[in-house]
């Protein structure tokens, strides 16, 4: 099983590993830091190298493990092999993804809305939740809002708990653990300072002044007392 190490170095960009297992044109490693897609945030995407040889890494899904889709005949078993994220693209997906988090908890905190399901892209993101209908007014107001706790560089933390300890511990409401598989036992914690702990696989910046400037780009009823939001961020 492929070691994730980009769940615990969120903020790293070049690891060395071990090709374990080849699969036509896919190859697993015994350790990463390419991000498979999954929870709403897309797959990391970069190289792999070794010698003068090198190929681009073009995809990275998780099964049974995780296996990284390369554009060439893959390098043979026992290859040590030097991975580099294409680091505008990881960044860029970090920052949305932690804005989720926040825009999630200000949802719930202030309009009652639980999130049902989110999105992120490298330009946009949006977030499903049980809603009946935001106004013009709610989206400006939701702006507003984001913008002060950005703006309040809070710290985020991710950490693991057993899953026992979680559920006695931890909001359900916030942390939606009971939306994991029962085989999870071990369960990944991200915080956002006092204002967020949910259960969450994704990657994270450190701190919300990293986000960038927030903006509600508009609504959409997506069925009975649900409402879809989308979303930027800029530098």
């Amino acid at each position: 099983m492929t070691e994730a190490i980009y769940l615990d170095r969120s903020d790293a960009r070049e690891f060395e590993a071990t090709v374990e297992r080849v699969a036509d044109d896919r190859v697993v490693l015994d350790r990463t830091l390419f991000y498979p897609e999954g929870g709403g945030q897309p797959n990391d995407t970069g190289t792999l190298a070794t010698g003068g040889d090198g190929w681009r890494v073009t995809d990275v899904q998780k099964t049974d493990t995780i296996y990284h889709t390369l554009d060439g005949d893959p390098p043979d078993p026992g290859t040590t092999v030097t991975g580099e994220l294409d680091w505008e693209r990881r960044e860029v997906h970090m920052r949305y993804h932690t804005a989720q988090h926040l825009l999630s908890a200000l949802l719930l905190d202030e309009y009652d809305a639980e999130t049902t399901g989110n999105q992120l892209y490298a330009d946009r993101a949006r977030i499903d939740c049980g809603y009946d209908r935001f106004s013009e007014t709610d989206l400006a107001d939701i702006t507003a809002r984001m913008n002060e706790l950005i703006e309040r560089s809070i710290p985020v933390e991710w950490y693991e708990l057993d899953r026992e300890t979680a559920e006695e511990t931890l909001d359900p409401d916030r942390t939606r653990i009971h939306l994991l598989p029962d085989s999870i036992t071990e369960v990944r914690i991200v915080e956002v300072g006092d204002y967020d702990r949910t259960a969450c696989a994704g990657t994270h910046v450190s701190n919300t002044d990293a986000i960038g400037e927030f903006t509600a780009t508009g609504r959409e009823t997506k069925g009975p007392e649900e409402e879809r939001l989308s979303f930027e961020l800029s530098p």
